[in-house]
């Protein structure tokens, strides 16, 4: 993993990045979770790549033992519940497995090695545990729902192409997730997918303030000019520009490990399966 993945908690716009992707995918995610059976008693998760602990931090509150892991976990603090891990998910075994209930987010879409990180992830389900993976379909058309002019439109999907080169990921990832954990074994496969649309100024635009940061000097040698990215601030930031943006589609696929004759499922709002929330 190390010098595999984009993004790097010590950055200084690592806390706005989580509190943006916090804003824009928590309340879906914890939806999704919500529906995963559990055990009777206790249950054990793991949060892989867990970033600024938004998730691990909700899982706690339902009683569950977290374990939460991360290259660099600075940004997570070990409260009840929650064991915090520097840990490695390429290299290293998945740390005082087995569990009920692991997730990944935007996690698994960074790796070359994610097919295998994912058979590792799903061997370490208790039986009938559920395994939930949540990453981008990142399709860089028709990105933009409104803009200003023509010109910001074209400016705008320009970045976006570039910026997709330079994360040097796989953009199609999320499509497979569903068939890949079939292909693990997982059962009671299903999917679900989340594309709202976000307007200068909210959290989903404002992500885009960090790439601008982080990847300023390759954004510049890729042809983009200052005056471009100074634009792309301005668009993203104002809520007087007018800039109107898709999200990517987040996939989440959840799977569950063979035998789940013990589990009962928990309490928690209906979850329709297969299809878009906006």
């Amino acid at each position: 993993m190390p010098g595999s993945y984009a993004y790097d908690n010590d950055a200084e716009v690592a806390i706005q990045q989580h509190a943006c992707l916090s804003a824009m995918l928590d309340d879906f995610t914890r939806t999704r979770l919500s529906a995963v059976d559990s055990p009777a008693g206790a249950f054990r998760c793991l949060e892989v790549g867990a970033g600024a602990g938004s998730i691990a931090r909700w899982l706690a509150g339902q009683g569950a033992a977290v374990v939460a892991t991360d290259l660099k976990p600075g940004h997570l603090a070990p409260e009840p519940g929650i064991q915090v891990l520097a840990h490695d998910i390429v290299a290293e075994p998945v740390p005082d497995p087995p569990y009920d209930l692991i997730h990944a987010r935007l996690l698994l879409i960074h790796l070359p090695e994610r097919e295998q990180v994912l058979r590792k992830l799903a061997g370490a389900l208790r039986p009938g545990g559920s395994l939930v993976v949540e990453d981008w379909h990142i399709h860089v058309e028709h990105l933009v729902v409104s803009a200003p002019t023509p010109a910001d439109t074209a400016l705008f999907e320009r970045y976006q192409r570039i910026l997709l080169g330079i994360l040097d990921n796989d953009p199609t990832w999320a499509t497979r997730v569903h068939a890949e954990m079939l292909a693990c074994g997982l059962r009671e496969v299903d999917t679900a997918i989340h594309s709202p649309v976000w307007p200068a100024g909210s959290p989903g635009a404002l992500l885009v303030t960090v790439n601008l940061a982080l990847f300023r000097d390759r954004l510049l040698a890729a042809g983009l000019t200052g005056d471009d990215l100074d634009h792309l601030g301005w668009l993203v930031r104002d809520p007087r520009s007018g800039l109107v943006i898709r999200g990517h589609f987040l996939y989440s696929t959840h799977g569950h490990a063979p035998d789940a004759s013990l589990r009962r499922p928990r309490a928690a709002p209906e979850v329709c399966r297969n299809y878009v929330i906006a």
